[in-house]
């Protein structure tokens, strides 16, 4: 402290006995010998100074002195100790952290820092003016830069991204500091590239085309691979931020080989799975994971998935993932983790199922590695987020697995040979009946997920029978209907049992004809939607009633008496009304429970309650509802019979689903036209890049060129000088020479190397220029053949229209036709039904009774 006043006296001068001046009246007086000083030394004690007193008196400094000091750091540049000093007094004062010195001054505010952040960055020279700073080598600048540009990527981070977005290769500036060899400054800089990469894909573009990954991949390589410290962890952050929701990115990671490179860091040694992991190790591996899971995640282009996935399996990683899976000693949050990545990269690749398919838990006797997965997931000990992950990789397993469903639902049919060991459709049988409804959801979603898509196995699972104990034997969707209609089925139970059945019904007459045959199983439908109680989960469960019911109604193929389409419609029609049924439907996609599960695939809950809709029957749900709609409201308005109206809403599916098919055709046109766009613009980025370093290679050659001669002329003088000059001068003259000769020498040799370093980053410009104009040329035929596409769906569609349209002219023909039948029996004296004209003749039921329509 005595060093302080003393420091300070002697650039402000001895002050009279008794007066000391205030905070205020010292910064002013500093920041008038910093602008006004001739001297450097005078100029930069006072910044010295400055920067001593920009935690206490912070708003002062930063209010009068931020010109001063923005003018020393661009007059006086060359002079690396006075621009530290002013970068670090810059960090004091716009540091979004409240110093302990200021902590008793009244004028400074929460946000203080952010407010002179904004003062400073109104003029974006100034932040260009810090990046240049990082262009110097001396610690005390490159560090107190990187400070800088930290805190005010702190306050304003999207203004910050945007100006160094257009500052002329701020990027690569920051970018080189990954190579100094000083561990802070790179340590920092590693810090800094978290933040500015963060939401930004312009920038995280730049970042990954400087060659982000391999300057990465060698810093995590010295500090240990996985077993590294928290710098390690640092650097796979920065990869995340680079892949996560950047398909480019992401595609050039693959195309890189940089999988590869990521593939042997999941190989665990022996003796770690004894001894266990290091919560350093645990954070590594989580960032991996989440890595692995950025490049194959469900919301990535398909096209990126399956290359990726892929490569995979062939690198090993998969392998590696599937080691850690079936290892001991792992922990809860590293195995539930691991679960949910492998669930993402075997999801819709065959070759990856089957592989996860064949993997063996080491145990005793050996099991299927999906079998023990099974086993925790209806088992109401194990953790939440553990059987959450597990049902994921069930789903994933199935997804667009033909072979593995028909395998699941084979498991649970009759067979002659007798099976001693668990299967999957035992234990979700056995999950699907136990006394924990947690139990029961995840037993009817992952059955539900057996039979997507799939008639075939629909048809196959109704033959499944249940031995139960002391009765007769009743098929799969028989008990699965006694069981919704005990009244000790708890709230999730019967949400699970709904949606099995919704999936299950979807598509197939012969379960809709099984289940309408079911004892009471209508009448509870019907009781339940025209049920009057008020509770959020009491009109979920009507609502999802409504919707079994309007899938009985869809699919019905008359073949059961009482419980035909008309039937059916009548029934809704008197005892419950159109409008509230309606109403009822509408009650699932208005849960809030609907738009939080209908986003993503896995599942993301806060709790146990939360486990309600899943992802897939909310897609079946958002396909089903307009349709079955337009079906029951068509029928109620009375203007043609059901088996009509079911002919024409069939036609009007069509056309909708065309529309559909248009729509997403059109919207899958905007993104391939945006990639489009997106590549020509990094295409035409990399070809100024490109010219640049060509510019760059050509001046390098020339003074190459020039050097060469320069060194020749030196030495031809040098023999001159030797022939010509008196004994006595050669040595000096000579010693001349060669220090000329020496010093045109190292300027050739650095000249080479860097013509050299200019004409490696050309040839990599001009492979990723070519490799661009490859994609970009991908991306015009698939914008091509998807315009070609939208016109085939177009022309169909129109088709369809005139389809239609013929369809209702030949039910207007009949119609009249039936009027002209019904006046020439009355001519003829024959007595009908109606006494009325203008009623509509009743359909036959098939066995010479007449069933009036209301």
């Amino acid at each position: 402290m005595n060093f302080l006043k003393s420091g300070l006296q002697t650039v402000l001068g001895t002050q009279e006995p008794g007066t000391a001046p205030s905070g205020a009246e010292t910064v002013e007086r500093l920041v008038e010998r910093v602008s006004s000083s001739t001297l450097l030394d005078d100029r930069r004690d006072a910044c010295r100074a400055l920067k001593a007193l920009s935690k206490k008196y912070r708003v002062e400094v930063g209010a009068q002195g931020m010109p001063a000091l923005l003018q020393v750091m661009e007059m006086d540049r060359a002079d690396a100790e006075i621009v530290g000093y002013c970068l670090d007094t810059l960090c004091h004062v716009t540091s979004p952290e409240q110093f302990e010195e200021e902590s008793e001054n009244p004028t400074v505010t929460v946000n203080i820092g952010e407010q002179f952040t904004e003062m400073f960055i109104k003029a974006s020279e100034n932040v260009g003016l810090v990046l240049n700073c990082l262009e110097e080598y001396d610690f005390r600048v490159r560090w107190s830069a990187i400070k800088l540009l930290t805190s005010l990527l702190a306050n304003k981070p999207k203004e910050i991204q945007e100006i160094v977005l257009v500052s002329p290769m701020g990027v690569s500036k920051l970018m080189d500091l990954l190579i100094d060899s000083r561990e802070v400054i790179r340590n920092d800089a590693l810090l800094l590239l978290i933040q500015l990469t963060k939401g930004n894909a312009n920038i995280q573009k730049i970042v990954a085309f400087e060659n982000a990954f391999d300057r990465l991949f060698d810093v995590i390589k010295e500090e240990g691979c996985s077993d590294g410290g928290i710098v390690v962890e640092d650097c796979l952050i920065l990869m995340l931020n680079l892949l996560k929701n950047n398909p480019s990115n992401q595609q050039f990671f693959k195309e890189g080989s940089y999988i590869q490179r990521l593939a042997p860091m999941f190989v665990i040694p022996p003796e770690q799975e004894e001894i266990g992991m290091t919560p350093q190790k645990v954070s590594n591996l989580l960032c991996m994971l989440q890595i692995v899971r950025s490049l194959v995640s469900p919301l990535n282009p398909q096209h990126v998935i399956a290359s990726c996935q892929k490569t995979m399996r062939s690198s090993g990683l998969l392998e590696a993932l599937c080691n850690i899976l079936m290892g001991s000693g792992v922990s809860p949050d590293i195995l539930t983790e691991t679960i949910s990545t492998v669930a993402e990269v075997i999801r819709g690749d065959l070759n990856n199922q089957e592989y996860f398919n064949s993997v063996l838990a080491p145990s005793n006797p050996p099991r299927p590695a999906l079998i023990v997965l099974l086993m925790s997931m209806v088992n109401e000990k194990q953790p939440l987020p553990l059987r959450c992950a597990v049902l994921y990789c069930f789903q994933s397993f199935l997804y667009r697995n033909e072979a593995g469903q028909n395998a699941l639902v084979q498991t649970l049919l009759p067979s002659t040979a007798q099976v001693s060991s668990l299967t999957s459709g035992q234990l979700l049988c056995g999950g699907l009946f136990s006394s924990d409804p947690l139990s029961n959801w995840f037993s009817a979603v992952s059955l539900a997920h057996g039979l997507l898509e799939n008639p075939a196995q629909k048809e196959q699972l109704l033959r499944v029978l249940l031995a139960l104990v002391g009765s007769t034997p009743v098929s799969l969707l028989q008990q699965c209907t006694q069981l919704l209609q005990q009244a000790n089925c708890k709230f999730q139970s019967k949400v699970a049992l709904l949606m099995l059945l919704s999936v299950w019904l979807s598509h197939c007459q012969l379960a809709v004809k099984t289940f309408l045959t079911a004892p009471g199983s209508v009448a509870y439908l019907i009781a339940q939607i025209s049920a009057n109680e008020h509770d959020d989960n009491e009109y979920l469960i009507q609502g999802l009633c409504a919707f079994v019911m309007g899938i009985c109604i869809q699919f019905n193929d008359n073949s059961v008496q009482g419980s035909q389409r008309e039937d059916l419609c009548q029934l809704l029609i008197k005892r419950i009304g159109l409008e509230v049924y309606s109403a009822k439907l509408g009650e699932v996609s208005k849960h809030e429970n609907y738009s939080r599960s209908a986003k993503q695939p896995q599942i993301r809950i806060r709790s146990s309650s939360d486990l309600l809709l899943d992802y897939e029957f909310c897609k079946l749900f958002k396909a089903l509802e307009s349709i079955i709609t337009k079906t029951v409201n068509g029928y109620g308005n009375g203007a043609e019979s059901i088996t009509e109206l079911t002919l024409s809403q069939e036609a009007s599916g069509l056309v909708g689903q065309y529309k559909d098919i248009i729509r997403e055709q059109d919207n899958r046109l905007q993104k391939l036209q945006e990639q489009f766009r997106a590549a020509e613009a990094e295409t035409l980025q990399i070809k100024s890049h490109l010219e640049h370093a060509q510019s760059t290679n050509s001046q390098l050659m020339d003074q190459n060129i020039l050097l060469k001669a320069q060194l020749q002329a030196a030495s031809d003088l040098q023999k001159t000088q030797q022939q010509q000059s008196p004994f006595h001068l050669l040595p000096t003259q000579g010693e001349q020479t060669n220090h000329q000769i020496e010093v045109l020498e190292t300027q050739l040799s650095a000249l080479n190397l860097q013509q050299q370093e200019a004409h490696s980053k050309t040839t990599y410009l001009e492979a990723e220029n070519r490799r661009l104009l490859t994609e970009v040329e991908a991306l015009r035929q698939r914008v091509n053949a998807a315009e070609r596409g939208e016109a085939e769906a177009k022309a169909d569609l129109e088709k369809l229209r005139r389809d239609q349209e013929d369809l209702l002219e030949l039910l207007t023909d009949q119609e009249s036709k039936m009027g002209s039948y019904r006046a020439l029996l009355k001519k003829l004296g024959h007595k009908l039904d109606d006494d009325s004209d203008d009623e509509q003749e009743p359909e036959n039921n098939g066995e010479g009774e007449h069933i009036p329509l209301q």
